[in-house]
């Protein structure tokens, strides 16, 4: 009975997939007979099923099982954020390697001494199907997946919740045949279910705020320009796509956390680069001043501090692919495209995520991460999250609401109660350029021109026009023409004579205690006045930079150095030091 039953199930085994149709092993690349229809295939076996399968002579590690295992040593998936174990294959995974690491033979089987002949082809030949021995550009296999595996990584649905036909082995191992089924290519790339919207990765991955991300749920197709973003895969929009537009399961570019490419930028911008995507955010990042994201490769990571401790930028220091979506918001908060990424808080406290753009900004911009200043300023060191801070005389509304509550030149919609972004003034410049500070032809990454000049103009006199050209950026929100009534009847037309707004004015604001080396009073500092001190230096006697009472400031072009007699020079003499 024994024998009956073993002869009628090994019948069974062999005859199911000799089946012709769509799903039949026949019509597959896995027909390795002389029949199949691949390139890679026996020139004299018409046997399909024995370069698997033996029903006599076979292994008894796997389901009659004719393969000789690999004897190598492979280098597993590895990256900083994996909480999984993961070793060497085993189980079914080290069946598929039998032919797809291209160590063995294709031919070569248990059931006889000699090898089936290839023609002039012994192993898998080199190309995305050879995966070798180093695994370590691939979806990790044969690693126990358990509910304890789920919690501790937060983004995995629980064993249980796995969805069919996604499954374990009897051990709870992820493997192989969890994705892939050997003798059904009904999907491609034998996958035991459609990917479409990487629905077989969404039956084990549940990556937080994915449902509601532009990039899964966009109908953006490639318009046939450049290099195709999705050279693995047979479906034309972002939303089909979904992981794959920038993840590889097998022979990832990028090793860690198996993304397309190597270099960071370049799983964006296969997509942002006007050939995908609406917005061009490739051409900003050609221009003079930007987030260099070409200038650094594999600094940054994932599961990097919020603070970082190597200097770099990437765009997913600032983008959350996961979560970016098309939503607005009202400053400070974050907008769509900035869900979801880590953050430093006004008290230098590491958050993820962030609730506040300049949040994300602070993460380099403040603290460990100083920038330098373009401007050498009498005070502040340029950390922004305390330039920006609401205990200072004055600051932009980045953090909180002005100080000044009685300022007149602002432009509507803009009040005194009135908060900013940050990217409000670092943007992408020229009309129609995507927001945020990608990329400018103006320093600092500026939306519009600001010039840092000392005398840019030097007695020559302002008239309206030459202020809207030489900083546009500030007349962007504040009236042009009060701006220049309230500095004529300061200084009789002296301050608009010589410098402009950057001698005087931080346009961030800055920290720093208000009795050291300047006015007397907070009203010195008001306004955001701090000044240049290539342009405007202290008094030698007092060391004070401006006379208050007597509306003074001390330009380096002053020659009396007392301070006393207020005498204003038109004209740069020797020794003055310029």
């Amino acid at each position: 009975m024994k024998i009956q039953i073993k002869f009628a199930f090994i019948t069974l085994l062999l005859s199911l997939p000799l089946v012709a149709g769509s799903q039949s092993i026949i019509n597959s690349k896995h027909n390795l007979s002389v029949s199949g229809p691949g390139t890679i295939k026996s020139t004299t076996e018409n046997e399909v099923c024995v370069f698997c399968h033996a029903p006599h002579s076979a292994r008894t590690t796997g389901p009659l099982w004719n393969k000789r295992d690999p004897i190598a040593t492979y280098t597993p998936y590895a990256s900083s954020t994996m909480k999984a174990v993961v070793g060497q294959p085993d189980g079914s995974s080290i069946m598929c390697l039998s032919c797809h690491d291209g160590t063995i033979a294709l031919g070569s089987i248990v059931s006889s001494p000699y090898q089936i002949s290839f023609g002039g082809i012994s192993t898998m030949p080199a190309g995305k199907t050879n995966l070798g021995t180093n695994l370590s550009d691939d979806h990790p296999v044969s690693f126990v997946y358990n509910s304890a595996l789920a919690t501790t990584n937060g983004q995995l649905r629980p064993p249980a919740s796995i969805i069919a036909p996604v499954s374990l082995d009897t051990g709870s191992r992820m493997q192989c045949t969890s994705c892939h089924d050997a003798h059904d290519d009904t999907y491609s790339k034998f996958l035991v279910m459609s990917n479409q919207g990487s629905a077989l990765c969404y039956s084990c991955h549940d990556k937080t705020y994915w449902g509601g991300s532009s990039h899964s749920t966009s109908t953006k197709t490639w318009n046939g320009s450049g290099t195709n973003p999705w050279f693995h895969s047979t479906y034309t929009t972002v939303a089909d796509n979904a992981c794959e537009n920038c993840h590889a399961p097998h022979t990832a570019g990028g090793p860690a956390r198996i993304m397309n490419f190597q270099n960071e930028e370049d799983n964006c911008l296969y997509c942002h680069n006007g050939n995908v995507a609406a917005k061009n955010i490739q051409s900003q990042l050609t221009k003079t001043f930007k987030h260099n994201v070409y200038g650094y490769t594999g600094i940054h990571d994932e599961n990097e501090l919020a603070a970082p401790a190597a200097k770099h930028v990437e765009c997913e220091d600032c983008h959350n692919p996961h979560a970016v979506n098309n939503t607005t918001a009202t400053a400070p908060f974050v907008k769509g495209s900035n869900v979801g990424v880590k953050g430093v808080d006004l008290n230098g406290t590491p958050v993820n995520p962030a609730q506040y753009e300049y949040q994300i900004c602070f993460r380099c911009h403040a603290d460990n991460q100083v920038v330098q200043r373009y401007t050498q300023r009498y005070r502040g060191v340029g950390n922004s999250r305390l330039d920006f801070s609401s205990t200072n005389v004055s600051y932009h509304p980045v953090e909180a609401a002005g100080q000044n509550t009685s300022m007149t030149s602002l432009l509507a919609p803009l009040s005194v109660t009135s908060k900013i972004y940050c990217s409000d003034c670092h943007a992408s410049d020229g009309s129609g350029s995507p927001a945020g500070p990608h990329g400018s032809s103006n320093v600092g990454i500026l939306k519009f021109a600001y010039d840092t000049a000392r005398f840019p103009m030097l007695g020559t006199g302002w008239t309206g026009a030459d202020l809207n050209m030489h900083w546009p950026l500030c007349f962007s929100c504040h009236n042009l023409s009060n701006v220049t009534t309230v500095h004529n009847n300061i200084s009789g037309g002296h301050f608009l004579k010589y410098v402009g707004c950057n001698t005087c004015h931080d346009p961030h604001g800055y920290d720093g205690n208000l009795g050291i080396n300047g006015g007397n009073s907070a009203s010195a500092f008001e306004k955001l006045l701090n000044f240049d001190t290539t342009v405007i230096r202290p008094n030698l006697v007092n060391g004070k930079m401006i006379d208050i009472q007597n509306r003074k400031c001390y330009f380096v072009c002053h020659q009396n150095p007392s301070g006393t007699s207020g005498v204003y020079h038109e004209h740069l003499s020797a020794g003055s030091g310029f």
